[in-house]
């Protein structure tokens, strides 16, 4: 029998992949459509349930943001398995659970974190309760952001660029993308769209790179934006949210943010930083750090 040859993200010899065998084709694909489907399912979740006269709001959006994010996985896997031939293991459901709830707990811990290191240089004033109303809202909005975002942004530009040019130009370029698709956020300035790029673009990645699954990355994500917007009522990426809590910011904005809200301060950007630093060691000591390198093909 003939020896097949295998790529080491497939498991399908490289004459099954064909054209898709080239990555750069690979990507644009999967970033048009993913891309295309995250808009539709956005507007789907945001103006469709307004537009339902018996149904309240806060009853019907979770259950057509449940509808997107199935939209998005189910786009993705068909993706994957037509271009390259195999399963999708970084959304395998045995790690689902735990990955999530642990991004989620370190979104919530490392967001909390912003806020309090805020107050204590009195960039920010906590005012009280400020009740339910928009919970449910920042929360579903939340889920779909962490999902698709990271299914585009960590599942397939960071992936594919990777499988490239190796593990630090993906990192680099994967941020420096997506802080310039957030540079088009109410209140966005170039300050902003830095901060994105280096906290959210280099820790998201980390949290991919350590355990090859997204669903860790959405789960942080998630964490971290339901906590900003759900719970201290701050502006998630220029967006105004409602929270739990009162929370008034007064002074520069490299300590604020700013209009686009607390994540893009230096606070936000430092304590980021620190923690996809620990997060990238812990996947070099893994040997998850792929070297530079450069090429058109999966081989």
């Amino acid at each position: 029998m003939a020896e097949q040859h295998f790529t080491d993200e497939t498991d399908a010899p490289l004459s099954a992949l064909g054209i898709w065998r080239f990555w750069p084709l690979r990507f644009v694909l999967f970033f048009v459509v993913l891309t295309g489907a995250y808009v539709g399912c956005g507007l789907l979740a945001g103006v469709v349930p307004k537009k339902l006269p018996i149904i309240p709001v806060d009853l019907s959006r979770p259950a057509f943001v449940l509808l997107g994010i199935a939209i998005m996985i189910t786009i993705y896997r068909l993706l994957v398995r037509w271009t390259e031939k195999r399963g999708t293991a970084e959304l395998a459901a045995t790690r689902a659970f735990p990955h999530l709830l642990g991004g989620m707990l370190l979104g919530f811990a490392m967001f909390s974190g912003v806020i309090a290191i805020d107050v204590a240089l009195g960039g920010a004033r906590i005012e009280g309760f400020a009740g339910f109303d928009g919970l449910v809202t920042a929360f579903s909005m939340a889920l779909l952001a962490g999902v698709a975002e990271e299914i585009i942004f960590r599942g397939a530009i960071y992936r594919l660029l990777e499988d490239g040019f190796g593990t630090l130009i993906a990192i680099v370029l994967s941020g420096a993308l997506f802080g310039l698709l957030h540079a088009l956020n109410p209140g966005a300035t170039l300050a902003s769209t830095a901060a994105i790029a280096v906290e959210a673009g280099v820790l998201l990645a980390a949290a991919y790179l350590v355990t090859r699954s997204l669903w860790l990355a959405i789960g942080l994500h998630i964490g971290w934006n339901f906590t900003e917007g759900g719970i201290f009522g701050a502006a998630v990426s220029g967006g105004k949210s409602h929270g739990l809590i009162t929370t008034v910011f007064a002074g520069p904005d490299w300590l604020t943010g700013g209009k686009f809200g607390p994540e893009a301060s230096l606070t936000a950007v430092i304590l980021c930083v620190v923690v996809a630093l620990v997060l990238l060691g812990v996947a070099i000591r893994r040997g998850e750090w792929k070297p530079l390198r450069f090429k058109l093909a999966t081989a």
